[in-house]
């Protein structure tokens, strides 16, 4: 038995859930002596390496892991997304998020769930008995319910994420004391709520990983100057998992899961300016920064990470393509992105999921036309500015994968093998016992 030990009445068996955004399978795989409690947890239960989903960008993750569903039933594809009808885009935020919830349905089964620091959970919700949210949210005070949380939390130096302009300096010694901090300061208030609610399912998301990837990953798999740094923080997030899983009971069963794989970058290729390059997009002034500002000719637009889009008549707002020319265009754009090679003549793209494959449900009106899968060292960037460059060197060195996400169960009857992150929300209503319709879902439960 752990800390955590109390006198329950019969709800039911219990789950913790410990994301690590971002972290790749084979980080952990590859140094069991630096990650002796995850290594512990592999050995006591299950784990391996599974997929993602398309896109593979957090934004578009997250919701998907939370719910088993794919971003057309969420409604959320990525970081930025396109009004329905329209050229104007916007940030998606928990309200966006369609589908349902992981710990809704915990709660509509007469459970309780303490949830912290999910992204795109904003604003709190107040079905929970404690939410604080995660990544773009504008603030702590603002994200916690109960109201008095977001006050205790910032007391105690919680914030909602890293600074990630300090990863932008050369010297990312700063960077990586301001990720210490967060994490150190997220350990503690799941540490305590873990201690302190009585909770069912307990959702709690380390992000700072993440960040530390996009900035240090290239260090780490080619043993640069910053290798040790990097590994000095994962090993601290070891650390904390293993203190994190010996709070928990014999009733409870602890999964840790990444939302995307990680891998260097050696290339931002800015997909935009190659259109534009190609003859097919175009701005209607010398001043452009968005979506709004295409002509009426353009035929094909991009968001990030790799979507494309069909200007379509009758579906944009100014669209220059007719339906009836919608699948010829849309297999011509496909040759010339199979076409396109980085200045070492590596194809840019490892493979192109069209729409009809990713993506179905009640919310796939603004779903891409095509999303592109770099092969690694390519990072997929989508801006409507002048001054890059199709393939520039950035601030960052590691991007995401599709592949080599990591899941961790402390379950031996858990079989992890052809899985990808629609299949862990049936897996904790399993681990917990609460019914469901398994057709609500785009994965399976593996126990």
């Amino acid at each position: 038995m752990g800390l955590f030990d109390r006198l329950r009445g019969d709800d039911g068996p219990r789950v913790a859930f410990i994301g690590i955004d971002g972290v790749p399978y084979s980080l952990i795989a590859d140094n069991p002596d630096d990650f002796p409690n995850l290594t512990a947890m592999a050995d006591d239960g299950a784990a391996g390496p599974i997929d993602s989903i398309v896109p593979p960008e957090s934004s578009a993750c997250w919701p998907s892991l939370t719910t088993g569903v794919n971003p057309g039933e969420t409604g959320v594809y990525g970081f930025q997304d396109r009004e329905v009808g329209s050229y104007e885009t916007y940030v998606p935020m928990g309200r966006d998020v369609q589908a349902t919830r992981l710990w809704d349905r915990v709660t509509s089964a007469d459970r309780d769930a303490t949830v912290m620091n999910v992204p795109v959970t904003f604003p709190p919700q107040r079905n929970v008995q404690r939410m604080v949210s995660g990544f773009l949210s504008p603030g702590v005070e603002k994200a916690a319910y109960p109201d008095d949380l977001g006050q205790s939390l910032a007391e105690n130096d919680y914030r909602i994420d890293v600074n990630a302009k300090l990863g932008h300096q050369d010297d990312k010694s700063e960077f990586m004391a301001d990720a210490h901090e967060t994490i150190d300061a997220r350990f503690e208030a799941f540490k305590q709520y873990i201690e302190e609610d009585d909770w069912d399912l307990f959702f709690g998301v380390f992000m700072t990983t993440d960040r530390v990837n996009h900035f240090l990953f290239k260090d780490y798999e080619q043993d640069g100057e910053n290798r040790e740094a990097f590994m000095e923080f994962y090993r601290k997030v070891d650390e904390y998992i293993g203190r994190l899983r010996a709070l928990l009971d014999d009733d409870t069963t602890l999964v840790v899961a990444s939302d995307h794989g990680f891998t260097s970058e050696d290339y931002e290729v800015h997909l935009n300016t190659w259109l534009r390059e190609q003859g097919w997009l175009d701005y209607r002034t010398d001043d452009h920064s968005d979506l709004s500002d295409i002509t009426d000719d353009t035929r094909a637009y991009s968001l990030i990470p790799g979507r494309m889009y069909i200007n379509l008549d009758g579906r944009e707002p100014r669209g220059s393509v007719p339906e009836s020319e919608y699948e010829e265009t849309r297999e011509e754009l496909i040759d010339m992105i199979e076409d396109l090679e980085g200045p070492d003549g590596t194809p840019v793209a490892d493979r192109i999921v069209t729409n009809d494959d990713a993506f179905r449900g009640d919310h796939d009106d603004i779903a891409p036309d095509l999303v592109v899968i770099p092969n690694h060292g390519f990072d997929l960037k989508a801006g409507f500015k002048d001054g890059s460059d199709v393939f520039d060197v950035g601030p960052r060195n590691g991007m995401h994968s599709f592949e080599n996400a990591c899941l961790f169960v402390d379950d031996p009857t858990a079989r992890i093998n052809d899985v990808d992150l629609f299949d862990i929300a049936p897996t904790v209503l399993d681990l917990m016992e609460i019914e469901y319709d398994r057709t609500t879902f785009d994965g399976a439960s593996l126990v």
